[in-house]
């Protein structure tokens, strides 16, 4: 049993690309025709998500069986060295890739992701939170996530074809798979304690009208090496709702970072 992933047709070096919670790869439709200019784009399902499974066992979804299975997919691959980027809960899932590999990354992108950077506090209230939240999935399955604040149906800033392809593909999650990764993925995400030993340029592209992630952005230009921001009118979905600015903050990076 595999992540579901997807190579594109590009020019450059690979560069992975994982989406964020009850996402799917249709997260990046409205960057990889820019992305492919400067990149080779490897797009992946999480566990549950789109047309990747849901394993049964816990362990499966910890963060640093993300990061191994991210790892062998880049020998299969057969890249050196890649890039990577992530969005929202993909961000604490690539950030980690990143610490765990700085020399397998040429440079790497995220977006706004409170759990990525969040405290252990924010942890341990999050494992407190998501039990109800899982049960609730389990017994009631796609009706009971469509109900979660983050399923792209309540997504009001992104264009409406956009959200339209989300909705489409939540058809395809998986409740017990989601019900696992809320259980097993997202409290363990953050790498906050481990933000100091970045060696990787990195890029964030901010969505200025997230608010409530403008602590985070603040702690990681406080505490993380190689970091740059370019921020962005958008808000969560800064990659969807602000295209045009991610696209060619990210192209631009790309261009700074990787030579052949």
């Amino acid at each position: 049993m595999e992540l579901y992933w997807k190579v594109h047709e590009g020019s450059g070096p690979y560069l992975l690309l994982v989406h964020g919670m009850l996402s799917s790869t249709a997260q990046w439709r409205s960057n990889l025709p820019a992305l492919a200019k400067v990149t080779r784009p490897v797009v992946v399902d999480l566990w549950g998500h789109g047309s990747s499974p849901s394993p049964e066992d816990p362990a499966r979804y910890h963060p640093q069986a993300y990061v191994e299975m991210f790892e062998d997919l880049r020998v299969r691959l057969g890249a050196d060295r890649w890039l990577v980027c992530g969005q929202s809960l993909g961000a604490g899932l690539t950030l980690r890739y990143a610490l765990d590999h700085p020399d397998r990354v040429i440079a790497q992108v995220f977006t706004n992701s409170r759990s990525a950077l969040a405290d252990d506090e924010w942890a341990a209230g999050m494992r407190r939170g998501v039990a109800a939240q899982a049960e609730a999935i389990e017994s009631g399955g796609l009706a009971a996530i469509e109900k979660l604040p983050v399923h792209p149906r309540h997504a009001r800033r992104i264009p409406p074809s956009e959200r339209d392809a989300l909705v489409e593909a939540a058809k395809l999650l998986d409740p017990p798979g989601v019900a696992r990764t809320l259980r097993y993925t997202t409290p363990e995400c953050p790498v906050t304690a481990r933000i100091s030993e970045n060696r990787v340029p990195t890029l964030l592209v901010h969505g200025e009208h997230e608010t409530r992630f403008a602590p985070y952005r603040e702690f990681a230009e406080r505490h993380m090496p190689h970091l740059e921001v370019v921020s962005a009118q958008a808000g969560h979905a800064v990659n969807i709702a602000a295209s045009e600015v991610f696209n060619a903050a990210v192209v631009d990076f790309v261009g700074r970072h990787y030579t052949q």
